[in-house]
């Protein structure tokens, strides 16, 4: 309604607008058309004087003054609402044949006025019959005024055609505002009706369903609304189902290590013996919690712009230094393998973390003196990092998520929460990478980091 008011309102004052603005031009054109007409019959009695003869004798008509206006009556018909009106000596002399509205001839004012002028006189004047245009011409014999033409129209009657029009175009733009008011009502409502549509859908659509979907039907904007905001609740569906797995998967890790405190400290002994390996064991467990805190913040603290510190990183060095750190993690064959020779803008501390942890993760699923082998190459404006182990390798039904929170794959040495390998693709997507495992079961696995060599680090003030 407030669309259709508005459209009513816009119209309804470029109707008037238009009306008045045509009237005025045509009133306007009106009044130079009379003053034109006027001259022009000033101009062919003057021509008359100054070329004419006399049709009786054939000879100019000289100072026969009366005889010129006699003949100019004769010959000129007056057109509609037109009159002429001649004065000699003052007086008022003959009139034009026609039948004016109103007799100009009988009204003294006028006689008075006109008889006894002294040069050209223009103007308008009010009559019972409306207003009158006229232009009084003295016919001159040296400096002698002798004769005065007077050429008159009723300017009012004229008007009353232009009047017809403007009303005739006032009632089309009346019409025009009713059938275009009535069109704009029922476009407003089918334009609207989608919207409506979306936003009844969206009322219904809360946190606890996110399943539904807007019926998607054209191309055209209220489309593309539609499909915008299907993409948003895919998103937002996405997120909370990762966000309860989150809360379960970590209720469920926490939940342990509490438990097994709480035993511990519930059945506490007296003997010195049994109390250090209760108090062992829950600091074991409390030590274990807090590394899983820790993780959980690293991951929160990943999507913030100050996750990252970027600088140069020389490809070769980060690889030989990850190499000297592994090898005091554990009693494995660690094997440098191809490395690259480049640069690459990167956070150096991280990426030193995402392949220790890598490393790590190598360790856990092989056996002493297994082979681990580490080597970078930079290919295509790319920078790839990889870990290679000869352990028992992924299953392929959880090669998909070993990079999920709290995911474990195969048997572990190590008492991690499977928040490790979720670390390391945080870090690989925060460099704008990614991060992959390749494996064949009984054949170990290489898991791959690649990041951009070359990147714009992220302004923390857009973020």
């Amino acid at each position: 309604m407030r669309i259709l008011a508005s459209f009513i309102l816009l119209m309804s004052i470029a109707t008037m607008v238009s009306v008045i603005v045509v009237r005025q031009l045509l009133l306007a054109s009106l009044d130079d058309r009379i003053d034109d007409d006027l001259v022009q019959e000033t101009r062919e009695l003057t021509r008359l004087i100054e070329l004419g003869v006399d049709p009786e004798t054939g000879e100019p008509f000289g100072s026969n003054v009366r005889r010129v206006l006699d003949v100019f009556l004769e010959r000129n018909v007056p057109a509609r609402n037109e009159f002429f009106l001649t004065f000699v000596e003052g007086e008022l002399y003959r009139a034009s044949r026609n039948e004016p509205p109103y007799d100009l001839s009988t009204d003294p004012v006028l006689l008075d006025r006109w008889g006894s002028i002294g040069g050209t006189d223009a103007g308008a004047i009010q009559t019972p019959d409306g207003l009158v245009r006229y232009l009084a011409v003295p016919i001159e014999d040296g400096d002698e005024i002798r004769a005065v033409f007077v050429a008159a129209v009723f300017r009012d009657l004229e008007a009353d055609v232009i009047g017809q029009a403007v009303r005739a175009a006032a009632l089309v733009g009346v019409a025009a505002l009713l059938i275009g008011s009535t069109l704009a009502f029922f476009l407003a409502r089918r334009i609207l009706r989608p919207v409506q549509e979306v936003e009844a859908a969206a009322r219904t659509i809360s946190e606890s369903d996110l399943s539904r979907r807007l019926d998607v039907r054209g191309d055209d904007e209220i489309a593309h609304l539609a499909g915008t905001f299907n993409d948003l609740l895919e998103r937002l569906e996405r997120a909370f189902v990762a966000q309860r797995a989150f809360v379960d998967d970590a209720g469920h890790e926490l939940r342990t290590p509490i438990t097994i405190v709480r035993g511990q400290l519930e059945t506490l002994s007296e003997d010195p013996a049994e109390r250090s390996r209760a108090i062992a064991i829950a600091t074991s467990e409390l030590d274990r919690m807090s590394r899983m805190v820790d993780d959980l913040l690293l991951l929160a603290k990943a999507r913030q712009p100050e996750f990252l510190v970027y600088d140069l990183v020389d490809v070769a060095a980060l690889t030989a230094e990850v190499h000297e750190k592994a090898a005091a993690l554990a009693d494995r064959r660690f094997v440098v393998g191809p490395t690259a020779a480049g640069t690459l803008v990167g956070d150096r501390q991280r990426l030193t973390q995402a392949l220790i942890q890598l490393v790590q993760n190598a360790v856990d699923h092989t056996t002493t003196r297994g082979k681990i082998e580490l080597g970078s190459s930079i290919e295509d404006g790319r920078a790839r990092f990889w870990v290679h182990d000869d352990g028992p390798g992924v299953p392929p039904e959880v090669a998909h998520r070993v990079f999920d929170r709290f995911a474990r794959a195969g048997a572990r040495r190590s008492g991690g929460a499977g928040l490790g390998l979720a670390i390391v693709r945080a870090i690989a997507e925060g460099h704008g990478g990614r991060v992959w495992v390749e494996s064949e079961p009984g054949e170990g696995a290489t898991f791959t980091i690649e990041i951009p060599v070359d990147q714009t680090p992220p302004d923390p003030d857009v973020a």
